[in-house]
């Protein structure tokens, strides 16, 4: 057997959680192979929302096994919160819920360490979440993190050392905190954590690999904010492109199967960083409004944007991406024009790849196709779609080389509507 992998292609906030969702009853096993608590997956069915930050989003379904990753940073404290929430709405996770001893702890001092490290960097500030997510990784990549499988042998010196280790540098940063509070619910997460299977995730998934079981791989964030691949410097601190799955899990390259592509009819952005086809005017404001673009955990507001398709195709390009998945076609259901982004305009010259810098001096250069002006939130088919819909689907795959096999209509789990059955 062979893992598929989904993964957002854009600044992220794609509307993966859900796309799982619809997923996960043709797989056995959905596994989250990176990121943390500061993105957030959104999920609604039933008249209910959830929001899942560091838990699979095949949580929901059945009897599936769930794993979080070894390339997952995990707050205890968040996820206790997370879980015990999720529990007390009626699903039950400990028992198809296994957490990665490799996978590494959000402490309390990275999350005061993120926000004296932004405090420092003044009108530079990358935009964090202030969630700990970049200290985490950089204590991992240094050799100075601590793991999930840690709290099992030695803890207590273990944590002292890397707690030390970060007083020195606030203390060298002149920030001022408190961190009794946070060191107390993040202590009672540890405890909680103690509660779950935790694994070699790396043996586990394999292993059920070899038994010809289905897995499904799910990232956070977007192709956009991967730290070798996005905007740098305005990026995440971990891969989030289809490589990550590797990494993130331990998983060969020649077991990858299927890459589902997620992206929005539209484009958005939060925080800081470039974002080329960003709208300024009241266009903008009417997708953002009709979106309901506010961060699922931050809930700041995005900027939103005609679709990047310079960008779109750089993504589709470095996941290898089999299949498309556009979320909130109805989000412009009432444009009479729809815009698209085929080419950046550069110091005078054309171009439609995806440049070292996007920073400056980029002006996207747009094509204009006609809107379908008709409500698609309960369509039940693509063939009830009006004619203007599949024109812009046509052009997005022609663009994009790739068939766009999923299209979402509405937030709800029932308006997803597959034109592609395998």
């Amino acid at each position: 057997m062979k893992v598929d992998i989904l993964l957002g292609l854009q600044w992220g906030d794609e509307g993966k959680g859900k796309v799982v969702d619809v997923l996960t009853p043709k797989y056995d096993v959905v596994a989250r192979f990176q990121g943390g608590p500061n993105a957030g997956h959104t999920l609604e069915f039933q008249n209910k929302k959830y929001v899942l930050r560091s838990i699979p989003s095949g949580i929901f379904q059945g009897n599936k096994v769930n794993i979080i990753g070894n390339g997952v940073v995990l707050d205890p404290a968040l996820f206790k919160a997370e879980a015990t929430a999720l529990e007390a709405s009626g699903h039950p996770l400990k028992n198809r819920l296994h957490i990665s001893k490799k996978a590494h702890l959000i402490m309390p001092t990275h999350r005061i360490l993120d926000a004296a490290y932004e405090a420092a960097k003044g009108d530079a500030k990358v935009g964090t979440t202030g969630k700990g997510i970049g200290p985490t990784y950089t204590d991992k990549v240094s050799r100075n993190g601590l793991r999930v499988g840690d709290i099992l042998c030695d803890f207590e010196k273990k944590y002292a050392a890397a707690k030390a280790r970060h007083e020195q540098i606030l203390k060298s940063l002149n920030f001022e905190y408190d961190i009794t509070e946070l060191e107390k619910e993040w202590m009672a997460g540890i405890e909680y954590l103690k509660e779950f299977p935790l694994v070699d995730s790396e043996h586990e998934v394999n292993g059920y690999l070899r038994e010809g079981k289905s897995v499904l791989c799910e990232g956070a964030q977007g192709t956009m904010l991967d730290i070798d691949f996005g905007s740098y410097p305005f990026v995440t601190s971990s891969n989030t492109v289809c490589a990550g799955a590797c990494t993130g899990l331990g998983i060969a390259p020649n077991k990858i199967g299927d890459v589902y592509g997620i992206f929005k009819a539209y484009c958005t952005r939060v925080g800081a960083g470039p974002f080329p086809s960003e709208l300024f005017d009241e266009v903008g404001d009417k997708i953002c409004e009709l979106g309901h673009e506010f961060g699922s955990v931050t809930g700041r507001k995005r900027r939103c944007g005609w679709i990047d398709l310079v960008a779109l195709k750089y993504s589709v390009m470095i996941n290898g991406v089999t299949k498309l998945i556009m979320m909130k076609s109805d989000v412009l259901d009432t444009f009479e024009t729809i815009k698209a982004c085929v080419a950046y305009k550069m110091n005078g010259e054309e171009i439609d790849y995806f440049p070292f810098d996007i920073s400056e001096g980029v002006e996207p250069v747009y094509v204009e196709l006609p809107g379908w002006q008709t409500d698609m939130t309960k369509m039940q088919s693509e063939n009830e779609f009006p004619e203007e819909f599949n024109a812009y689907l046509s052009f997005l795959e022609e663009q994009l080389g790739v068939p766009i096999a999923i299209v979402s209509v509405g937030p709800d789990r029932a308006q997803t509507i597959e034109r592609y059955q395998d």
